[in-house]
């Protein structure tokens, strides 16, 4: 459990260091000490599975070390955490993700669109790929007491890969348990209640049907009845010509349901058997931060876990170049996954590693 304290030692000791730690079995984190910059430049090309981390916001808060969030300008503060990323880009596989936290920051009354000026760069100039825009609705904040703007209640979340193509994501990991089929009067009848009368009945009532493809429409229905009921489908949903409309466009063009609505009269949308995956809009509750002492941003362990368990391979190795007290760090322990910690205060990493080190002896 060596690495379970983090260590004031030379900056050119960090790659040794490491490639000590990925070449162990060693599962508490490795925390090391200094600018993320400056670390990152140490740590070996191709090393690192996922980056989650939430950088220190520009303005927002005066850490225990300053650095980034500090600058007087708003472009010095986006080159700043640019040279950060590069460095990310490098560490991470090709098969990695990263996962960005940050917050806007108002100056003059104007948001400065932060996390958009950054993830624009990161995409035009670094060559990242951004897959998805998380809300995070902290469901509840800080008073606001702006008489002229509402009050701000969430942060976007970034997820952005290296090569579209390769990385590493397993959907099953993070999709909530499917509701249950029951039997009801001898028929079968999905978790939320659909049985097939009311599709049988629009099918054997529709005059947009004609008499081939109401025959299909109902050998179709039957057939989609017995994949709910032997567990191959957990749900589903049936569009009929002439009785409802087309997801997302009635352009046969651009929506290939419409295209199906076209040809065969109907078309089914489909619920996965392993349950949902998650939606872009996350609603978690910040971390509470009454009675502790320290670091006043940490971000809540709710939000690592769909990224952690999405993005990184069984036995995987994680990254925050900006741990502070070690919230992602604790969440891949928890998950079985090494972790490396970067911060610039030495009493954060302490605190790091003590939350870890508790949370492993229970």
């Amino acid at each position: 459990m060596g690495h379970a304290t983090p260590h004031r030692e030379p900056q050119r000791d960090v790659s040794r260091r490491v490639a000590e730690y990925l070449g162990s079995a060693e599962r508490a984190p490795l925390f090391l000490e200094g600018d993320a910059a400056a670390v990152l430049a140490e740590i070996p090309d191709a090393s690192v599975d996922v980056v989650m981390t939430s950088p220190p916001y520009w303005g927002h808060r005066e850490y225990a070390a300053r650095g980034i969030g500090l600058e007087s300008d708003r472009d010095s503060y986006l080159a700043n955490l640019l040279s950060v990323c590069a460095e990310l880009h490098r560490v991470l596989r090709p098969t990695g993700s990263l996962w960005l936290n940050l917050g806007d920051t108002y100056r003059s009354k104007g948001l400065q669109l932060i996390p958009w000026r950054l993830a624009l760069a990161l995409v035009d100039d670094q060559g990242w790929v951004l897959r998805n825009h998380v809300v995070w609705n902290k469901v509840k904040g800080s008073p606001d007491n702006a008489r002229d703007k509402l009050r701000n209640l969430h942060e976007p979340v970034l997820h952005l890969v290296k090569d579209a193509a390769r990385f590493h994501y397993d959907v099953d990991a993070i999709r909530s348990a499917p509701g249950q089929t029951k039997v009801v009067k001898g028929r079968t009848v999905s978790a939320t209640g659909v049985s097939g009368v009311r599709y049988r009945r629009k099918i054997e009532l529709s005059t947009a049907l004609d008499e081939d493809e109401r025959a299909a429409a109902l050998e179709a229905l039957d057939a989609m009845l017995t994949a709910v009921e032997q567990g191959e489908v957990s749900d589903f949903r049936m569009v009929v010509r002439g009785s409802g409309r087309v997801t997302h466009s009635d352009s046969e063009r651009v929506s290939g349901r419409a295209k199906e609505l076209r040809d065969r009269g109907f078309y089914f949308l489909r619920y996965h058997p392993k349950g949902a995956k998650p939606s872009d809009v996350w609603e978690i509750m910040p971390e509470d931060t009454h009675n502790r002492d320290g670091h006043f941003a940490a971000y809540p362990q709710d939000l690592c876990r769909i990224p952690l368990l999405a993005t990184c391979p069984e036995g995987g190795t994680v990254l925050d170049p900006f741990c502070g007290t070690g919230t992602t760090n604790l969440v891949a322990r928890q998950l079985g996954l090494r972790s490396i910690g970067i911060d610039l205060a030495p009493e954060y990493l302490v605190a790091a590693a003590r939350r870890c080190a508790a949370t492993h002896e229970r």
